[in-house]
């Protein structure tokens, strides 16, 4: 069975808010700076040390 990544994000994210409870603006600070930090000049240093 192939689950899309998108889907499997979306998954894990909602029952780790729903099991966790964190602040909201915990999670919208995470979102923010992972989506401006996916679009810097940073990104292909951070893709180089993910992999």
């Amino acid at each position: 069975m192939h689950v899309p990544l998108w889907f499997a994000l979306l998954c894990v994210g909602v029952l780790g808010v729903k099991l966790i409870r964190p602040p909201l603006w915990l999670v919208l600070v995470l979102l923010l700076g992972g989506y401006l930090l996916a679009d810097s000049l940073l990104a292909p240093v951070i893709d180089t040390a993910v992999k």
